[in-house]
């Protein structure tokens, strides 16, 4: 449904995409067109007096002995290595997880590469049969077979019982994790986390990838007894960082701070990466002959990862960032494209069905402002997927359960500044077990419990979110025009590249301009929506691109006057300015 905009710094009405409301927050300082789009962004975000941002470096990555913890697992890691004694690296199936696997691994096999061959293993559960998080049942078998020392990475830091239980079976164990802490620590032997009380890390944003990535920074210059590295554990590290890059992307962690120079070195490295099994992943997604963006890592290589892990077992995402068999670095590729296919599939059908029954229970009426929906059908490795679309829908907070006779288990999405894993930790005593980050959440409960943990839940999103706050955020950075974007004007603000959480693509508003011509529809069955448009006194003619809008092409018409929130891109193919429109209204109100 088109709309009118009216004139206030905050706007709240039904927007013409996706169905659902949207609130544009317009900018806040005072516009000085005397100056370029790249600085105007950069003082509506208050980055103009911040050079380090538009200048990432290495020599920003924070002391990794700053790390809570850190010195001692890595003093106990080299200790087991001096004593030739079993090791096993315990990490989780997603992209962080697997990336920070594949991290330790691989310095660890530098650093002492006889041990590792016959001592070094590692260990990712099954996302279905064990779930997230440490087990006592891995833990018993790793004693059985006579390991000594379990690292775990991305996992970890709410295994009270598992710790306990490690420690009476002669275990040393040794967590490294990033996920939010409960109020009791694990008593394992080292914890390594950036966010703990008290810490002096200046930066509590890194991903489980980060983590370890500063684990293996430290284990380096620990063995070599030096600051100054030699050249071989050098460059390790500076290739590692693709490796930590798609941890930090994947894992949707704040892409600032030193978070910002692991992804913009990390992404320069992907596509020319000597990693035998990253770069089948690259070749294999389509990726071979192109620069590697942000976008392509949370579009194509995360998915494939990612999807491995939720319909197979992440073990194969692991050999593939551990071969070094091209020919089998090459079959594990291809084997993961397929199985994203699949998972592809089996999203849109749960999304269908997942839509269908929020209607039927009410769950987007204004007395319902959370969505927990379960289903015996649908598959609980890609149920977190399909919340994060139910939630670009419908715009509240999403819980979406696979139930399997007497269990129901799978995780939940927000919305931005909603804390998703404490309102479902309001509720714990309904559930058997959760955790995860203030936006994204895993849980399961028992399934005569689920009609009181979905009341309990609902009241207190409600207690929490009002009806006006279930909308999705716009947040515009400058007011601009079609003559003012140009390529090389869009192309200036790539220097706030990489995009991502904490560090937005900018959207810039066109406001007022009108179609020059009727709007047509592309792509399969007409998917999508381009809008020629200019402005009044014809300063530019822009065509502007909305995926998933065709269905508007009847609302709109030759001469209509509309404000548009867009995303400025350059063309890869024609190299004009097509940007991306993130919304649409109509408009009364003259330029």
């Amino acid at each position: 449904m088109l709309t009118e905009s009216p004139s206030r710094r905050t706007s709240e009405t039904e927007p013409a995409l996706r169905g659902r409301s949207k609130r544009w927050l317009l900018p806040q300082t005072t516009p000085r067109p005397a100056t370029t789009l790249l600085e105007r962004v950069l003082c509506e975000r208050r980055l103009a007096e911040d050079p380090r941002f538009l200048e990432p470096s290495l020599h920003h990555l924070h002391d990794p002995s700053l790390l809570p913890g850190l010195e001692r697992a890595a003093e106990l890691i080299l200790q087991t290595v001096d004593r030739g004694d079993p090791l096993v690296v315990y990490g989780d199936y997603d992209v962080d997880g697997v990336t920070a696997t594949a991290i330790l691994i691989h310095t660890l096999r530098a650093l002492a590469p006889e041990w590792a061959s016959q001592r070094l293993t590692s260990y990712v559960p099954h996302r279905v049969s064990e779930g997230y998080g440490l087990h006592t049942e891995a833990l018993r078998s790793f004693a059985e077979q006579g390991i000594k020392t379990v690292v775990t990475v991305d996992c970890g830091i709410t295994a009270v019982e598992p710790a306990r239980a490690a420690r009476e079976l002669g275990l040393t164990l040794i967590v490294t994790d990033h996920h939010n802490a409960d109020e009791h620590l694990p008593d394992a032997a080292a914890v390594v986390h950036p966010g703990l009380a008290g810490s002096e890390y200046p930066f509590d944003g890194l991903c489980g990838a980060g983590v370890a990535y500063k684990l293996a920074w430290r284990l380096c210059t620990m063995h070599a007894k030096t600051q100054t590295l030699p050249k071989h554990l050098k460059s390790l590290l500076v290739e590692l960082l693709s490796f930590a890059t798609l941890g930090t992307i994947a894992d949707m962690v704040p892409l600032v701070d030193e978070n910002r120079a692991i992804a913009t070195f990390g992404l320069a490295r992907i596509r020319r990466t000597p990693l035998i099994g990253l770069r089948a992943l690259v070749r294999a997604s389509g990726l071979d002959n192109e620069k590697v963006g942000e976008e392509d890592v949370g579009f194509k290589l995360a998915p494939r990862l990612n999807a491995v892990g939720r319909l197979g077992h992440a073990r194969d995402a692991l050999e593939l960032f551990l071969t070094d068999d091209a020919a089998r670095a090459a079959e594990l590729a291809e084997l993961l494209s397929n199985v994203n296919d699949q998972r592809r599939a089996t999203e849109r059908r749960i999304f269908e069905q997942a839509c269908e029954m929020v209607g039927e229970a009410g769950m987007d009426t204004p007395e319902r402002r959370a969505i927990v929906l379960a289903h015996d059908e649908w598959h609980p490795g890609v149920v977190g997927i399909v919340a994060s679309r139910l939630v670009e829908r419908f715009a509240r907070p999403t819980l979406l359960l696979a139930r399997d006779g007497s269990a129901c288990k799978g995780s939940g999405r927000t919305l931005d500044g909603f804390n998703l894993h404490a309102a479902i930790g309001d509720c714990s005593e309904h559930l058997t077990r959760f955790g995860g980050h203030d936006a994204a959440a895993g849980l399961a409960l028992d399934a005569e419990n689920l009609d009181a943990f979905t009341a309990a839940f609902v009241e207190r999103v409600n207690s929490r979110l009002a009806q006006e706050d279930l909308a999705q955020t716009i947040r515009i950075d400058v007011e601009s025009n079609c003559g003012e974007l140009s390529p090389a004007a869009v192309r200036q603000l790539d220097a706030l590249r990489p995009f991502g959480r904490g560090n937005r693509p900018v959207v810039v508003l066109l406001r007022g301009v009108r179609l020059v011509g009727p709007p047509e529809t592309f792509g399969r069955e007409g998917a999508h929506l381009a809008l020629r448009v200019s402005d009044g006194d014809r300063r530019g003619t822009l065509r502007a691109i909305a995926w998933r809008a065709g269905g508007l092409r009847s609302s709109l018409y030759d001469g209509q006057q509309l404000d548009l929130a867009v995303r400025p891109e350059v063309s890869s193919f024609s190299g004009r300015v097509e940007p991306v429109i993130e919304d649409i209204r109509t408009t009364n109100t003259p330029i």
